[in-house]
């Protein structure tokens, strides 16, 4: 089964029943189907052929469903791009993924202008001038010519950074989206009476296939909110009646510390309360549990986009106990082992790599047969995440190979950021560390080692930075040092950093 037949088969049987609930307006499987078929058949017009790639760039919206799963229809693949980024990043993307339409909400348009990717730019929801507007013509529109579509065929091309900084396409088969959705579904159970909040951007791979692919999968309703807010999430909550929300720790604890009525809401419809995107602390599980009344119904997940992103989980009755941990189990279908070496699997009290083996893992990296080979060994996939396994076999997470960090539920990769701010003109050398914050898990911290006779100021770096790089990969914190340590061999050793700065 693909995607599409998902859609297709709902449709057959409860065509009058809400897929989406935006903004308080419903929109029903039949009617969405309907809008889906002529999504395809518009992308068709433009040129989009089996195996094209398109390009969609969007807050959580209307258009972005009908966007990424026309697409789809059309035999096309999907290149979800995070509306976070900058024009460099946006263009690097398209260049490197060959999309040959960008789609991009109104409100983006800004970045859109300064894009120099030879692409076929649409605006989606709005009106923006001088671009035509995909939902104008979709009223236009015919219906796709039929197209075969496959398990095999290629749904998402989801970009993610390596070590070098440039970033990595993940590509994902309708069969592994489809796998990722039925393992979370399985954990979370969901079933077609289930109403799930996606607040958190629909372009990152949990919202996109665990939660939207997933509650598609069981003919659930999906409700969306355009962009997290703490008040709207609570109001939407409490208003459409949702039952399940996956969200980063602080989209838990951005309500409770911001708003004064936090306790006024009902958010008694609410049976599943999922967390991921960085560690938990003890303090704040307890924190979420009692002020969510989720004592029997938190849970913490651990994944990556390669792996769908399907990996571990710490139920509630592990959350203040293990706080930290990711768990000692993997979701259905996911098995996992953390080894030493290539051959030597670590043992409780051991450090290692976590291997994962799903069904949901990626296919390879796009363009990249080097890379897909050194992520792959005998089926597993190497996550480059470091654990330890305690004496209970909980994993705790102590590093990253990638030299990741995990602000507020986004990725922010070390080697991007300092090669932005170490072509500053006054900085000699700069090292980019996560450091532990109570709220967002990590923060981004650089520090800076200044060209002699240069007064290197943080409003400088950071306005150098502001139209190089999404505003939470910029630093919220810098340390002006005389100079990095380094091995004999000249590597940094950014672990006396983070003792350092810690």
């Amino acid at each position: 089964m693909h995607i599409i037949e998902m859609l297709e088969m709902h449709a057959s049987k409860a065509a009058g029943k809400d897929f989406l609930r935006i903004s308080g307006k419903g929109y029903s499987y039949g009617e969405v189907e309907r809008l889906v078929e002529k999504s395809a058949g518009l992308l068709q017009s433009l040129g989009i052929h089996h195996g094209d790639k398109v390009a969609i760039m969007s807050h959580n919206t209307l258009g972005f469903v009908l966007a990424f799963l026309g697409t789809l229809k059309a035999g096309a693949t999907t290149v979800p791009i995070n509306h976070k980024l900058m024009a460099p990043e946006v263009d690097y993307i398209l260049e490197h993924s060959e999309a040959k339409i960008f789609l991009f909400d109104g409100a983006l348009a800004e970045v859109a202008a300064k894009l120099t990717a030879p692409v076929n730019k649409i605006s989606l929801d709005s009106r923006v001038d001088n671009y035509d507007q995909f939902e104008t013509m979709l009223e236009s529109a015919q219906a796709c010519a039929p197209v075969e579509l496959s398990s095999d065929d290629i749904a998402e091309i989801l970009y993610t950074s390596g070590t070098t900084g440039k970033p990595k396409g993940c590509l994902h088969s309708h069969r592994t989206v489809m796998m990722a959705a039925i393992a979370m579904g399985y954990s979370l159970k969901y079933d077609e009476d289930d109403r799930i909040l996606i607040a958190m951007p629909i372009w990152h791979s949990a919202p996109l296939n665990n939660m939207f692919i997933g509650g598609l999968y069981v003919g659930a309703t999906i409700v969306m909110i355009r962009e997290y807010h703490p008040l709207h999430f609570l109001q939407t909550v409490q208003d459409e009646k949702c039952t399940v929300f996956f969200g980063a720790p602080i989209a838990y604890l951005a309500p409770i510390q911001m708003l004064p009525n936090f306790d006024t809401f009902d958010l008694s419809s609410m049976r599943m309360w999922a967390t991921g995107g960085g560690p938990c602390s003890a303090d704040n599980a307890m924190t979420i549990m009692k002020k969510y009344n989720a004592r029997d119904n938190f849970v913490q997940a651990y994944g990556l986009s390669e792996s769908g992103p399907n990996g571990t989980e710490l139920f509630t009755k592990e959350a203040v106990q293990k706080a930290g941990s990711i768990g000692r189990r993997g979701v259905n279908g996911c098995d996992f082992k953390v080894m030493k070496s290539e051959t030597e699997e670590a043992v409780r009290g051991e450090i290692g790599e976590i291997w994962l083996k799903n069904d949901s893992n990626m296919v390879g990296y796009y363009k990249d047969p080097e890379a897909t080979k050194a992520a792959f060994y005998d089926g597993w996939l190497r996550t480059t995440d470091v654990a330890r396994i305690d004496e209970d076999g909980f994993l705790f997470i102590v590093d990253r190979l990638k030299d990741m960090i995990v602000t507020g539920g986004e990725n922010v990769y070390s080697k991007e950021v300092e090669d932005i701010i170490g072509a500053h003109p006054d900085i000699a050398a700069a090292a980019v560390i996560g450091v532990p914050h109570p709220s967002w898990g990590d923060t981004v911290c650089a520090v800076i080692v200044p060209q002699k006779g240069k007064d290197v100021t943080p409003e400088s770096v950071t306005a150098f930075c502001n139209d190089k790089l999404a505003k939470y990969k910029i630093p919220r914190i810098y340390k002006i040092v005389d100079s990095l340590p380094y091995t004999p061999s000249g590597k940094l050793m950014k672990y006396k950093l983070r003792e350092m700065f810690a």
